[in-house]
């Protein structure tokens, strides 16, 4: 009986563990979240920044419209780029994601191990404090 109880206190320990590292995964995983938000918002707005200035017609000359579109390539350049680091960030953030569940089914697994030692040891009592009434018992168990 010692044994069991030893177990469950062991698996009780180990769930909290995984709880910890579980909180802790789904910290990460919010982190990335909102860092692949951040950088979809800024995305979106320089692309609409470089959509409002390529549909500028105020240029006075020559030089005037060669900056413009010079801005607007900038601009572009740096929508493309904030893009690619919001792609990076998706693929971050769902593998922070996946980590945050494997980390919630460790913890869940654990836990049924503890609930199932619990269930055992509750037998066990039971079954140990049976009650006797001074008769003697025949036959088996079974009947």
């Amino acid at each position: 009986m010692k044994a069991e109880r030893e177990r469950l206190a062991r698996l009780k320990r180990l769930e909290r563990i995984r709880d910890i590292a579980r909180q802790t995964a789904l910290a990460e995983a919010g982190k990335a979240e909102g860092t692949l938000a951040q950088l979809q918002g800024l995305a979106d707005r320089t692309q609409r920044l470089s959509t409002e200035y390529a549909a500028r017609t105020d240029a006075r000359d020559a030089h005037g419209l060669q900056q413009l579109r010079q801005f607007v390539a900038g601009l572009d350049w740096i929508t493309s780029g904030t893009r690619a680091d919001a792609d990076a960030a998706r693929r971050i953030a769902d593998a922070k994601a996946q980590e945050a569940a494997a980390a919630e089914r460790r913890r869940a697994a654990v836990e049924e191990r503890a609930e199932a030692q619990e269930r055992l040891i509750a037998r066990k009592v039971a079954s140990a404090t049976t009650p006797t009434t001074g008769k003697r018992q025949s036959g088996t168990g079974l009947e």
